[in-house]
């Protein structure tokens, strides 16, 4: 499967389903499709900023003002110029007093190759049983320190999630529903049987997977 058709298959998920939330079609960069949004691209955003007294306002201008920020960036991403980016577009726009702090940690983004074979194992694991087809995701707009598996440990993840758009995650409300944690239950005991018996020679097939990669 190529980025392009990946792209339109996530494109055709997002926002599909009658309870899905409204997508804000001016979020992010004009020109962009919403998966590439999501998927595809590094996002600045502010998580929440104060200035002044909220309880005791005063008719002046706060001297002061203070945000968290983070970024959303993607596998291949130059994270270390990031700083600097944000500092030069700051600088270019007489922002020069504004003081950014260096950020303690981030996680390093990470992606699985979608012909991977394991990635074909997932999804006719999961698919068979419930007539659906699988949405395949080369990445995910949230952040989790997969690193620790992927790159120390050098083990491939495929991650399952189990959930649904409106379920208002991070919100005050968030939820899940009972009819999707049923499925979610069935569907991983089913994959977890399918790796006992065919865990062995899908590991064998990606060997030869990966000799044939380095021979080409």
């Amino acid at each position: 499967m190529t980025r392009e058709e990946l792209m339109q298959a996530a494109s055709d998920y997002l926002g599909a389903g009658p309870n899905d939330p409204a997508i804000d079609p001016d979020w992010n960069e004009p020109g962009l499709t919403a998966a590439e949004k999501l998927y595809s691209w590094n996002t600045f955003d502010v998580l929440a900023f104060t200035t002044g007294n909220p309880d005791k306002p005063a008719h002046a201008i706060p001297p002061v003002a203070r945000a968290h920020c983070h970024m959303r960036y993607v596998p291949g991403s130059y994270v270390d110029n990031f700083l600097r980016y944000l500092r030069e577009h700051l600088d270019a726009h007489g922002f020069e007093d504004v003081t950014m702090v260096t950020p303690d940690h981030c996680f390093t983004a990470t992606r699985l190759d979608p012909s991977d074979p394991w990635v074909a194992w997932g999804e006719a694991s999961n698919c068979p049983d419930y007539g659906k087809k699988a949405a395949i995701l080369p990445n995910f707009g949230g952040g989790l320190p997969n690193a620790c598996f992927s790159e120390t440990l050098g083990l491939p993840t495929l991650w399952v999630p189990h959930s649904y758009p409106a379920c208002s995650q991070h919100a005050p409300n968030e939820h899940l529903l009972q009819l999707v944690a049923q499925e979610a239950l069935q569907l991983m005991a089913g994959m977890l049987w399918d790796l006992a018996e065919q865990g062995a020679a899908v590991c064998c097939q990606r060997e030869q997977h990966a000799a044939t990669a380095i021979v080409a």
